[in-house]
């Protein structure tokens, strides 16, 4: 972590005197990331903040020529983590591009794969990466008052999760020596398994393919997985409980917490789980085959629908640039005027996107990042709106619950919520709870629903394992469908990776790819300010951050800045690095996760 002392100017907001910190790398993410800030230490808030990335990665380049039938292979390779998800989202497009609609048992098998990837990811990130934020260690060295409470504040839950009191959950999520901490390890190793057995490898699938699926449909391969399954639900049975009481308690702990990483409610869900019975892959049938998702897509705005039409969504994408490090693309080839429903599709839709590169010197008053700003047009309003996705979960949920358009049994959503049933397991009975649209889109709510989506994730699975074992019963086995690759097409694929919105848009010219553009969602969230100069939604939420860590400057580890960017489950599989401006630099303080400070000048930091 750097600091700077900021000279004071006529400009420096009622001349308050600001310190300049960033983080670089943060840890407990996936990637580097670096947070840049300007800080109010004495009214204890952010004032400022910029996230840039450094580096090019190109695949909207390279991508063209590609043979089509290679799209889901190579942008797996987008991500280590959430690889799959790019492939499935790869396939969906594909399946539209060719016309191929897979059967049935392949897309149970497909949506099998994909909810383990759900449970697993959340499961390893929730309490191995960004749990470590509210273990003991850390509250102790950032906010020991709240420490102490929590040693004497008995846990609500702890009939259920067994823990008697707030500390003993913090003691629980110590890394490495936390008992709960490693118990959540040993069941990301399982969830792991689940999705092996459907999609063949993680975290790059050597099963997934367009028009279904190469994985045998077998009563041994559903059992297998159904068994893991069951040891994970019997697990959220106490996860669930246990994140109730951890993030009530700092609600109650620090008054006002509800602030710290909260924003306006701008949330995307393109939908997750297709039903087999519904979706045929057609563009022109896609908004109701979209509405019968197993999440519901939808944009929320001010925590109401604006739509939860996949076509409204697909046509309301605009790719903005701004502060990105890239030239206009409005006197390139303009690749589709129009879907194939008639609607105009702007210019700066995926679709007619062309990616001209542009290096240059990095400046927070112009370009400072190789992060464009994906942004999506209200219509009723003509704002191009910067959507977030709460690390995926909290968007997810919000969406369904609203729409009130999915019951499956095992999940329905009310309109203002989502139940979620998990069946009997061999030490615990029957449990149900209930998500419930929060008041806010910060930090605690975030993280709260990454727990409630896990449930969500394991309760949908416990469907898809049934209707497949139905299909197989009766003899239909088959999880793969021909296709041919035609000259000239155009498709979209619309998923949730693990952290939210991702979509693929392909132009095939002469059976080749002309243009392929991929959207996951971390471009959403780490966007930087657009040509309106509206900062993206991790500056956002940053910037308006309050400060509520013990810590005196010198010593001050920005706990709650971290806290407030982890609930987004940053994913940057390329590097980001912050810039430290022009001011002196009077001192590098570089913060190990625990224990002593180390500070050198900036001599030994070069």
């Amino acid at each position: 972590m750097a600091t700077t002392v900021l000279p004071e100017t006529a400009a420096s907001q009622s001349r308050r005197n600001l310190v300049e910190m960033n983080w670089d790398p943060i840890t407990r993410i996936v990637g580097s990331l670096g947070i840049f800030t300007k800080i109010d230490f004495e009214n204890r808030e952010v004032v400022e903040c910029y996230s840039t990335s450094s580096i090019f990665r190109g695949y909207s380049v390279f991508m063209k020529g590609k043979d089509p039938r290679d799209s889901h292979f190579i942008t797996s390779r987008i991500c280590g983590i959430c690889g799959d998800n790019h492939a499935t989202c790869a396939v969906y497009a594909q399946n539209m591009a060719f016309g191929v609609k897979p059967p049935a048992t392949g897309e149970w098998l497909i949506n099998l794969g994909e909810a383990a990837e759900y449970m697993f990811d959340h499961c390893l990130y929730q309490d191995n990466l960004v749990g470590v934020d509210f273990c003991e260690n850390m509250v102790k060295e950032t906010n020991p008052g709240v420490w102490e409470k929590a040693q004497h504040s008995a846990a609500p839950n702890g009939d259920k999760h067994g823990y008697k009191t707030i500390g003993e959950i913090m003691t629980a999520l110590n890394p490495f020596t936390g008992e709960f901490y490693r118990e959540t390890l040993q069941m990301s190793r399982l969830t792991r398994e689940m999705f092996c057995l459907m999609e063949g490898r993680h975290v790059h699938p050597s099963t997934l393919y367009p028009g279904g699926i190469g994985t045998p449909a077998t009563v041994q391969v559903l059992t297998d997985f159904a068994t893991r399954l069951t040891k994970y639900a019997e697990f959220m049975k106490r996860v669930v409980p246990l994140h109730d009481d951890l993030f009530d308690f700092f609600y109650d702990a620090l008054p006002g917490y509800e602030k710290v990483g909260y924003r306006r409610t701008l949330l995307g869900c393109w939908g997750s789980f297709n039903d087999p019975n519904a979706c045929d892959y057609r563009y022109e049938t896609m908004a109701d085959w979209g509405r019968k998702m197993f999440v519901t897509p939808g944009v929320v705005v001010d925590g109401q629908l604006a739509t939860t039409s996949l076509v409204d969504i697909n046509l309301g994408i605009r790719i903005l640039l701004g502060s990105s490090y890239y030239d206009s693309w409005e006197s390139a080839e303009t690749f589709v005027n129009r879907d194939p429903l008639g609607n105009p599709v702007d210019r700066n839709h995926p679709w007619n996107q062309t990616t001209l590169p542009r290096p240059q010197k990095r400046d927070f008053g112009e370009k400072y990042t190789w992060v464009m700003s994906p942004r999506w047009y209200d219509k009723r309003t003509g704002d191009h709106l910067p959507l977030d996705t709460g690390g995926g979960p909290i968007a997810r949920l919000w969406s369904t619950a609203l729409a009130g358009l999915v019951n499956i049994g095992y999940v329905e959503a009310t309109g203002s919520s989502v139940k979620i049933r998990l069946p009997k397991t061999a030490l615990k009975g029957e449990a149900e709870f209930e998500w419930k649209i929060p008041k806010w889109s910060n930090a605690i709510e975030r993280d709260r629903a990454r727990t409630y989506f896990q449930a969500y994730a394991a309760a949908c699975a416990f469907h898809f394992y049934e209707q497949a074992l139905k299909e197989v019963l009766a003899g239909r086995t088959k999880t793969w469908s021909e296709f041919t690759v035609p000259e000239d097409a155009i498709g979209c694929g619309f998923h949730e990776a693990v952290r939210g919105v991702l979509s693929h848009h392909v132009v095939i010219r002469d059976g080749k790819i002309a243009n392929y553009h991929p959207y996951p969602p971390t471009p959403w969230n780490a966007s930087p300010r657009d040509i309106y100069g509206t900062p993206g939604p991790y500056e956002d939420a940053v910037q308006n951050t309050p400060i509520f860590e013990e810590n005196p400057p010198d010593k001050f580890k920005g706990i709650d800045i971290m806290r407030a960017v982890r609930s987004f489950d940053p994913c940057l599989p390329c590097g980001v690095h912050m810039y430290e401006g022009e001011t002196k630099l009077l001192e590098a303080r570089h913060m190990p996760m625990f224990g002593a400070q180390e500070s050198v000048g900036p001599a030994e930091r070069k």
